[in-house]
């Protein structure tokens, strides 16, 4: 198998738009329930995406519902200019809409700097046992985490296990504290 970015992008991708519905849902809320195991809690400052429902993203509007449970300040990323994100707090009043590429987004509302959110969650294709990630290849994550305090708590969610080794990563990718599956959360050492 050809492990580089660009293989794994277009499998990956292919992987997860395979998936039927009722398995797309079910594999959503197993991983919303690993996501119960992890140790978050107590923190307050949460940024999480929208699911990009053309790409058959995870649906995070599952973990949306446990963090609004606990009373969570949670932030949705914004895209502001190119390559550069924004991170708007969600409230009861904040319009969602897609932009161009049809990633849904908050229209406008109050931001928070990045080096103030104390949990990640990160969109990703593939994953490896090292933490690094496959995304869909403009850096905006990559970008936005280098902006982040060295503590911040980078979280992926995958359909899938992970492979052995991306083998093309680079001194600016960013890896990742824990991805969590439907079957198991992985933690990464430093």
């Amino acid at each position: 198998m050809n492990n580089t970015k660009p293989a794994l992008r277009t499998l990956y991708l292919e992987k997860r738009k395979a998936l039927e519905t009722d398995s797309h849902e079910d594999l959503s809320f197993s991983i919303a329930n690993q996501c119960l195991k992890l140790p978050i809690w107590d923190y307050q400052y949460f940024h999480l995406y929208l699911p990009l429902t053309e790409k058959a993203e995870i649906d995070t509007t599952l973990i949306l519902t446990l963090l609004q449970g606990r009373d969570k300040a949670i932030f949705v990323p914004k895209i502001k200019s190119e390559y550069v994100l924004e991170h708007i707090l969600l409230t009861d009043q904040t319009k969602i809409q897609k932009n161009k590429w049809e990633i849904p987004e908050p229209e406008s509302g109050i931001t928070i700097a990045p080096n103030e959110l104390e949990v990640v969650f990160i969109p990703l294709l593939a994953f490896d046992l090292n933490g690094h990630r496959v995304g869909y290849g403009k850096g905006f994550y990559d970008r936005f985490l280098s902006q982040c305090k060295p503590s911040v708590i980078k979280i992926g969610l995958s359909f899938f296990d992970p492979i052995t080794t991306i083998m093309d990563t680079n001194s600016y990718d960013i890896r990742l504290d824990y991805c969590v599956s439907p079957e198991r959360i992985y933690r990464f050492s430093s």
